[in-house]
């Protein structure tokens, strides 16, 4: 018998006004795994989230939470860290992840006594007892998602938890999403940034304009481009693209372009043959990047990119 998933959705729609913000999205989360919702901001990422949590009701659709088609009534089990980041200023570190962990139902002094724990482990024992309002906003950050781990939930459900972080914090976070993995947790993290998608995720989604335009694992989604080649030939002239296939576009060091169906040989051959020659050839993988702008275009490829030029 297949075990049953963390998390589900089947026909997810919401509206807000006469906007249709999600669009019929449907997603399974395996238990135990890590699960990413990719897209660019204004996607939905956000909305799906807090449908399958069960902080706003879809207008259609039906979802399973922890095996519950009631979201809050597991709410001890899951750890949520919002897009909206929010700690009481006043509040000791060490006192804010208990507090959060209280919340869950953590007795008090064992939330103490695991903050501190975490605190050292994540790299923030110095701050276990200074206050939120002096940290760094990437402290403050990490501080908030601890507590939201804190009560060593089931389910871990990260907003856009890389938004903001340094690359020292964004690589403790990576770390720390696959100690929660190996713990035994399920993760499931939205994010605009691929390389974070591609890294950590065991499946994902790819939800553009409300719609899920794709849902399985990372190499399934590679698997649907072939593969890439990289030409660079001796000499750059304009005659070589008219040798190229036609989906061959230009770069700094040469062309890049599908392998054709037959193979490279024939390629080869020809370009010898012409006198460009060869001086770089690599055959790649396509990258997630790759699939996604295949799947939503170039344009929001791009938006997403520069969103996350402006977060750092």
């Amino acid at each position: 018998m297949a075990a049953v998933p963390a998390l589900s959705a089947t026909g997810l729609v919401k509206f807000f006004g006469d906007k249709r913000a999600v669009d019929g999205v449907d997603i399974v989360v395996p238990a135990g795994s890590i699960y990413g919702l990719l897209g660019p901001n204004g996607a939905g990422k956000t909305t799906t989230l807090r449908m399958l949590l069960g902080i706003i009701a879809p207008d259609s659709g039906a979802r399973l939470l922890l095996g519950s088609n009631k979201p809050r009534s597991v709410g001890d089990r899951v750890g949520y860290l919002p897009e909206e980041r929010g700690l009481y200023p006043g509040m000791k570190a060490r006192d804010a992840i208990a507090f959060m962990g209280a919340l869950r139902g953590l007795p008090w002094k064992t939330g103490r006594a695991r903050a501190e724990t975490l605190l050292a482990d994540n790299g923030l024992g110095h701050a276990v007892t200074q206050k939120i309002g002096k940290l760094s906003k990437g402290m403050a950050q990490l501080v908030q998602l601890l507590g939201s781990i804190v009560h060593r939930p089931n389910l871990i459900v990260l907003d856009e938890p890389f938004s903001g972080l340094d690359p020292v914090n964004q690589g403790r976070l990576e770390a720390l999403i696959l100690a929660e993995r190996d713990r035994g947790a399920t993760i499931l993290f939205s994010t605009h940034v691929m390389e974070h998608a591609e890294r950590l995720c065991d499946r994902l989604a790819i939800i553009a304009e409300g719609k899920c335009r794709y849902e399985g694992s990372v190499d399934e989604a590679r698997a649907t481009l072939p593969m890439q080649a990289h030409y660079t030939p001796r000499e750059q002239s304009d005659a070589v693209a008219a040798l190229l296939p036609p989906d061959a576009r230009r770069e700094p060091d040469g062309y890049r372009f599908a392998v054709p169906e037959g193979g490279m040989e024939a390629l080869l051959q020809t370009l010898l043959d012409s006198g460009h020659g060869i001086a770089g050839l690599s055959i790649e993988r396509p990258s997630l990047h790759d699939v996604f702008v295949a799947l939503v275009g170039e344009e929001t490829a791009e938006s997403m990119a520069i969103d996350d030029e402006a977060a750092l």
